[in-house]
């Protein structure tokens, strides 16, 4: 499933030809995505304006000029491609998503200045809702969020208060979204490493001097990712089309029995199955 880096990747490449613009017309093409479409979800979306297009942990808002705020979700598969008049661009230096197909092409926007907009999703595990922008953080998919992980509320003394006494491992609660909003388990396992951090301590165990690593460290692979498009695992491509590039990158996902690139680490990244998950981790460094 996109991470946090991926899905503010679709929302920059989608910002500059949904801000601030007018939808002349709206398509569903379907009743259902994961979930029934809103009733009336063309007429109200038809011929609204997009003020801004921000990102809440995994989702995208669309804040719109009425009432209401678009929530997307992209799921395991969804992705979005932008058609403007001059033709489809898909920049990027060395691999390309295949072309997607037109019977899984579910919902299109079109704007006032000629662009399009269409949300493919070939296993409609992603979906679309219109919610009151008024009581917006009340609603269930936001009321229970924590902090997002690049902002100043996330900080060493919101881990050690969610942590304090806590049995279970580092790496299960910061997938917890009610601790940390939007991080996933790539960019856990890596800045886990980075952190030197094992996924299996205890994290009330955690001396606050490690913790104080592990926030910079999640936020700098975050920020990383982002500025790189984010990765190219499984299916997911960037807005444009184009894959992302921080596969590069990694310094522990996928990347079992290959040496740790931590500095002065002799290790091998191992692989465990954690609460259904693939865990990437160096046993040496990682304490």
């Amino acid at each position: 499933m996109p991470e946090l880096p991926e899905v503010e990747t679709v929302r920059g490449g989608l910002a500059p030809v949904l801000e601030g613009v007018r939808l002349t017309r709206v398509e569903a093409r379907r009743p259902d995505l994961r979930f029934p479409l809103p009733v009336n979800f063309v007429q109200l979306l038809t011929g609204a304006t997009i003020v801004k297009l921000e990102r809440r942990a995994k989702y995208l808002l669309g804040r719109l000029d009425r009432e209401d705020t678009l929530v997307m979700h992209l799921g395991m598969s969804g992705r979005f491609e932008i058609s403007r008049p001059e033709g489809e661009t898909r920049p990027g230096l060395f691999h390309y998503a295949p072309d997607p197909d037109p019977k899984h092409a579910h919902i299109v926007f079109e704007t006032e200045a000629g662009t399009r907009v269409t949300y493919y999703d070939p296993r409609r595990f992603g979906y679309m809702a219109l919610v009151n922008t008024a009581t917006l953080d009340l609603h269930p998919w936001f009321s229970g969020l924590g902090p997002e992980p690049l902002s100043d509320a996330f900080d060493a003394a919101h881990l050690k208060t969610a942590f304090a006494g806590r049995k279970q491992g580092p790496k299960t609660l910061l997938l917890d979204q009610r601790i940390v909003a939007g991080l996933g388990n790539i960019y856990v396992c890596e800045a886990l490493n980075r952190a030197r951090i094992s996924p299996f301590r205890p994290a009330g165990a955690i001396p606050a001097a490690k913790l104080a690593t592990l926030v910079p460290a999640i936020k700098d692979i975050l920020a990383e990712a982002i500025a790189a498009g984010g990765s190219t695992l499984r299916d997911f491509a960037q807005t444009d089309g184009a894959l992302g590039y921080f596969q590069h990158s990694f310094r522990t996902y996928d990347r079992q029995g290959q040496p740790c690139r931590n500095l002065g680490c002799s290790g091998v990244i191992d692989r465990e199955v954690q609460a259904g998950r693939s865990t990437f981790f160096c046993p040496v460094c990682q304490k």
